[in-house]
């Protein structure tokens, strides 16, 4: 699936290459969940991760994929559906740009646009729904860029340097979404 900026694919065994230059980058990962994250990551975690990434069945309640630009290829980072509930038609979603020239540039809310458009198009999903630290300001607006709203707040539920930290909770239903389309 396209967007304008990027393309969403499956996982191959060759970006783990691309995953390394960044999976042990902190100034990438801080804005990642999960306490793995916070320790060293190791290229056969990470192809592992690829692995079942790329052997998920449809069925299966998560489904990552890689953000690519769309002019020449070049892979950013993943996005992914975390947690889908097909009798609630609500799923997670989560990005990541591990590339940081791109931040900042459009791609991660081009790529967001992209799986929204897979959850409540292909999907047919009625929810989307993510987390964000409410020290990661760029993302916040990125997510509010793509009609996002501010749910509520996991109050203090991230230490990170050095003080705890709040968990915005942020979600789009379908009929929001379709009301942005021109």
């Amino acid at each position: 699936m396209e967007g304008k900026l990027v393309r969403l694919r499956g996982y191959e065994r060759t970006d783990l290459d691309a995953v390394m230059k960044w999976i042990n980058d902190e100034e990438v990962t801080q804005f990642l969940g999960g306490e793995i994250l916070a320790l060293p990551q190791s290229s056969i975690a990470e192809m592992k991760f690829i692995e079942s990434a790329s052997a998920r069945a449809a069925s299966d309640p998560d489904r990552s994929f890689v953000v690519e630009t769309l002019a020449d290829r070049k892979y950013l980072g993943g996005v992914a559906f975390h947690a889908i509930n097909w009798h609630n038609r609500a799923a997670g979603v989560g990005i990541v740009i591990g590339d940081k020239s791109y931040w900042g540039r459009g791609y991660g809310s081009d790529a967001m646009r992209v799986l929204m458009r897979i959850g409540f198009d292909k999907l047919n999903l009625h929810r989307l729904w993510l987390h964000v630290y409410d020290f990661n300001q760029r993302a916040i607006a990125s997510y509010e860029k793509c009609g996002f709203k501010r749910e509520g707040a996991l109050r203090q539920e991230r230490f990170h340097k050095g003080s705890y930290c709040d968990t915005i909770v942020m979600g789009i239903l379908a009929d929001e979404y379709r009301a942005l389309k021109p």
